[in-house]
């Protein structure tokens, strides 16, 4: 992908539409007859419609192939947690900032680590959903920081850390919803492993949503992760229709195969290829549990429960009653003793 790629997504959306409606306007020029002005009317919508598609496409486009950075909201230290800024290379060599937060106690001998892995387009934090387009989407607060202090209370060491593209870690446009983000998530343990307060043979790892897929497509490449949580892992083509169903209705069946195409020329695979499924056939004997709720309406049961289903080493799927997709990532926030059963049985 060039920069220019990228500038030309930045800077089309609010020129397009205004360019085609004028270009219609002005190309039409007819007679004055009935005909004609039913004629120029079409033409004018059959625009007006164009003008707007394209737009919607290329906002979609660049919010996924360089999202908006959520801002740092909160700290450890508000719950009161010692915490350690970090900064450590992904695979790759792409720079990746978080936090160390060490585990309540005696901290002399090495713990068992949980790195923490957020979803799209949030930061380690999680989603603050204080902006117009959360509001838009109906999209609700997700607190990472509270799971965080519940490993902390539970003497595991935490690494909280923002994906590239995300929070402050550097840029590497597009966002690929999990395949190129493994490398950071590969990166992140690799950090871990190498403190002397780590215990280097356990080490898990939460994720959720594009978090949860940097997972999937990450255990392939390791066998340094001994138990993972994915909730909500999700394919591209799953979400895609879901969430475009879900904010633009028919209009979505127009949108998303320009976004596709926009995604594509600035270098992001097509969605059908995004598709942790065939991650997960290779994930090795990783302990992996699995959470969906069932009221997602961008992710999929069916989805998730094809991953499961590959999977070599899936512990469970655990499907909840929810709403809203972010209700599941609330039900594993809000009951912090299924993080600490599982990793107490598996890490």
């Amino acid at each position: 992908m060039t920069e220019g790629t990228v500038l030309l997504l930045i800077a089309l959306p609010s020129q397009v539409f205004q360019f085609l409606s004028l270009s219609i306007l002005n190309f039409v020029r007819f007679p004055v007859t009935v005909f004609n002005r039913v004629l120029r009317f079409f033409l004018f919508f059959v625009g007006l419609l164009a003008g707007l598609v394209v737009t919607i496409a290329l906002l979609f486009t660049r919010r996924l192939v360089q999202p908006p950075r959520e801002r740092l909201w909160a700290s450890p230290a508000d719950l009161g947690m010692d915490y350690e800024p970090v900064q450590f290379p992904a695979r790759g060599g792409i720079r990746l900032a978080g936090w160390f937060i060490p585990g309540a106690g005696d901290t002399r001998s090495p713990r068992p680590t949980v790195v923490l892995v957020h979803g799209y387009p949030w930061n380690r934090l999680g989603l603050a959903a204080d902006d117009p387009i959360s509001r838009l989407e109906g999209s609700s607060p997700v607190n990472l920081l509270r799971l965080a202090l519940a490993m902390h209370k539970a003497g595991y060491h935490c690494l909280m850390f923002d994906l590239r593209n995300h929070g402050e870690s550097a840029a590497a446009p597009p966002v690929t919803v999990g395949v190129r983000e493994a490398d950071d998530l590969l990166g992140a343990v690799a950090y871990v492993r190498g403190r002397a307060d780590v215990d280097k043979n356990r080490i898990g790892t939460i994720g959720f949503s594009m978090g949860a897929n940097s997972i999937l497509y990450a255990l392939p490449h390791t066998g340094q992760i001994k138990a993972a949580i994915a909730v909500q892992p999700t394919s591209v083509d799953v979400f895609t229709r879901g969430y475009g169903w879900h904010l633009l209705g028919p209009l979505s069946k127009l949108v998303l195969p320009l976004v596709q195409l926009f995604y594509q020329r600035a270098g992001g695979l097509p969605f059908n290829q995004i598709k942790p499924l065939y991650a997960a056939a290779r994930a090795g004997m990783t302990p992996i549990l699995y959470v969906q709720g069932t009221g997602d309406k961008w992710g999929s049961v069916d989805d998730v429960l094809d991953m499961v289903a590959v999977t070599p080493n899936a512990v469970d799927a655990l499907i909840v009653e929810t709403e809203h997709r972010f209700h599941g990532y609330q039900y594993i926030i809000n009951r912090p003793e299924i993080v600490l059963s599982f990793f107490q049985d598996y890490l």
